[in-house]
């Protein structure tokens, strides 16, 4: 069995109908509202994409790709996508999308190599965005705006689900709290990563921790980063190197802080180079998407993804993200939650 956390005392405020009926509005309510407060028209995506042209993302450099063969290719391999990072950038480009405006999109994923538990299942569903902008907007106080942008659509999604099921009550932090990853480590010392991240979300209840992917002070990184779609090596303006982070909350029902957004500024043809360098990663030169990058014929944007079923678990106070999607679990965790009351769709 994967990481399982049971709450104590559990009782779903919701039954499974109400469930589905909120999951409905939630996805409906904050998709418009990221889309207009974010200026993005929505875009078909791919399920797979081919492999060996640097398109996929390759999350933390290890986490292995589903493939399989296309029999009216000669059988090459298609790999079914871990996220849409670098495809939303070549559609940008595609698109001749003007800086200010961007796209988004619904990104369903499977991610073999998750450890599953509350928050994490074999599939993934996101709201992928991306939005084109200048080199001027390649800034902190830049990805701080957009950062506050999404929370106020998460908030009002909030202040929506809570006037149709009373029965829910609000918790979500007014503000988000903004903190480097280095600025963090040194507050906790000793604690691990995410021990760290329960222990702002646990005072601040919304944080965005920047800086997501480069080496701190001890040596560690926060978290890995693939070197070829977000910027943390770039120095901002608050002398901490990273245009990149996560955003989360604290989630009352698990007590723990809860990953909703990964997001950053990406990288431009002088970060990408740095980053292939530091991970070693050059040979990926020479794929398509990094072609196109180096030879200034992509835009300058920024982007990440939300997830689906995160936000709407979050909501709907259930404690396990198998309440809101359907997916495979482990024999012995569908036991432990049936006993506790968690119903597993």
């Amino acid at each position: 069995m994967g990481y399982l956390i049971i709450p104590e005392n559990y009782k779903p405020l919701m039954s499974m109908q109400q469930t589905e009926q909120g999951i409905k509005l939630i996805k409906e309510f904050f998709q418009q509202n990221l889309s207009t407060g974010l200026q993005l028209r929505r875009v078909t995506a791919p399920l797979f994409v081919l492999k060996g042209m640097g398109i996929n993302d390759d999350l933390n450099g290890v986490e292995r790709a589903v493939t399989f063969p296309i029999k009216d290719l000669g059988d090459a391999k298609a790999e079914v996508v871990h996220s849409l990072a670098k495809w939303k950038r070549l559609t940008l480009a595609e698109y001749s999308v003007k800086p200010g405006y961007g796209i988004y999109t619904d990104m369903n994923a499977i991610r073999a190599d998750e450890s599953l538990g509350n928050l994490h299942s074999l599939y993934v569903d996101q709201w992928d965005w991306e939005r084109t902008i200048t080199a001027d907007d390649r800034n902190i106080t830049f990805l701080k705006r957009i950062v506050r942008k999404i929370y106020s659509a998460m908030l009002r999604t909030e202040y929506l689900i809570n006037e149709t099921y009373p029965q829910l009550e609000p918790f979500l932090a007014r503000e988000v709290f903004f903190i480097h990853s280095e600025e963090l480590r040194r507050l906790y010392p000793g604690k691990t990563p995410k021990e760290r991240e329960d222990a702002i979300c646990r005072e601040h209840g919304a944080v965005f921790i920047m800086g997501i992917g480069g080496k701190l002070g001890d040596g560690e990184p926060h978290d890995l980063r693939a070197p070829d779609y977000d910027d943390w090596t770039t120095p901002n303006e608050d002398g901490f190197l990273g245009l990149n982070g996560d955003l989360l909350v604290w989630n009352p029902i698990l007590e723990h802080a809860m990953e909703l957004s990964s997001m950053g500024i990406r990288v431009d043809k002088e970060s990408m180079l740095r980053q292939l360098e530091l991970c070693g990663k050059q040979e990926r030169r020479e794929l398509y998407f990094h072609k196109k990058l180096l030879a200034g014929e992509l835009p300058l944007s920024i982007g990440g993804g939300i997830g689906q079923s995160r936000l709407c678990m979050l909501f709907l106070q259930k404690a396990h993200i198998g309440e809101i999607q359907a997916s495979i679990w482990p024999d012995d965790m569908r036991s432990e939650c049936a006993k506790a009351g968690i119903q597993l769709i």
